[in-house]
């Protein structure tokens, strides 16, 4: 099982640790990518940090985000789990999980990132500040930079299993599966239910998709299909909502009335 999370915009800076070494990631097969991405943040980061505050979507007030890019080649590291933050991350508090429960946890999660594609969780990587959807000069737009190089490294992590996809709508565009992946590919949305309404509420959405992927770990199952995924859910004590199969997924609807 294949298990896609979203990264956080906020990010932990470590102090100290390596440098970033790129051929040292996990999926070797994005390097080339993730070197033209790297040059080109760095370089814009270099140039004008103003213009370049405005391109990445960045205040007046956060030019030291701006600066810390133009210097990540040289930049402290530390692993993936520690550096992505929020409340995703803190649901999921993967560093207090048990030993077996974190052993599948490196097997089967998948970090998406803006500037390196994939990360598995003990990946050692910098602090970064780069979202999806900035268009990257030399590159263009991130999400479809990524969009050309993922599809084969996700089917190689997945092999014979199921993707679990809890990937935001921004970083859903980074990989979409063909349609015959569509059998092996369950989309898990988070809705609250408010008396007769149903809604996504973004804290809440990352907080249950944070508890949810924990409690999977936790509980050791590798389901096959989008079907048993939904079985096993609902044991685990969630009310989850299986939706008729789409030309390349099939949704799961997780839905919670409280926090």
């Amino acid at each position: 099982m294949l298990i896609l999370l979203p990264p956080s915009e906020g990010k932990s800076t470590p102090r100290r640790g390596k440098p970033l070494a790129l051929g040292g990631l996990s999926f070797p097969g994005l390097t080339a990518a993730r070197e033209r991405a790297l040059a080109a943040l760095v370089e814009l980061c270099g140039v004008d940090p103003e213009l370049a505050a405005r391109t990445l979507g960045l205040g007046t007030t956060q030019i030291d985000e701006v600066r810390r890019n133009h210097h990540l080649p040289a930049s402290p590291t530390a692993r993936a789990d520690a550096i992505y933050t929020g409340v995703l991350y803190d649901a999921l508090d993967l560093a207090s999980l048990d030993s077996a429960a974190r052993r599948r946890a490196s097997r089967s999660l998948a970090i998406t990132s803006s500037l390196f594609g994939l990360v598995r969780p003990g990946d050692r990587i910098p602090s970064y500040r780069l979202a999806g959807g900035v268009n990257l000069p030399g590159i263009g737009v991130v999400s479809a930079h990524w969009r050309d190089v993922l599809d084969p490294v996700v089917r190689e992590a997945a092999g014979n299993g199921l993707v679990v996809d809890l990937r935001s709508t921004t970083y859903a565009a980074f990989w979409r599966p063909a349609p015959d992946l569509a059998r092996k590919v369950a989309t898990v949305r988070v809705l609250q239910q408010v008396g007769d309404e149903r809604k996504v509420v973004s804290h809440f959405n990352k907080a249950t998709k944070g508890r949810l992927v924990r409690a999977l770990l936790e509980s050791g199952a590798s389901p096959g299909t989008p079907g048993r995924l939904a079985d096993h859910i609902a044991a685990l004590g969630w009310k989850v909502e299986l939706h008729e199969p789409g030309s390349t997924r099939q949704q799961l609807d997780v839905v919670v009335e409280e926090v």
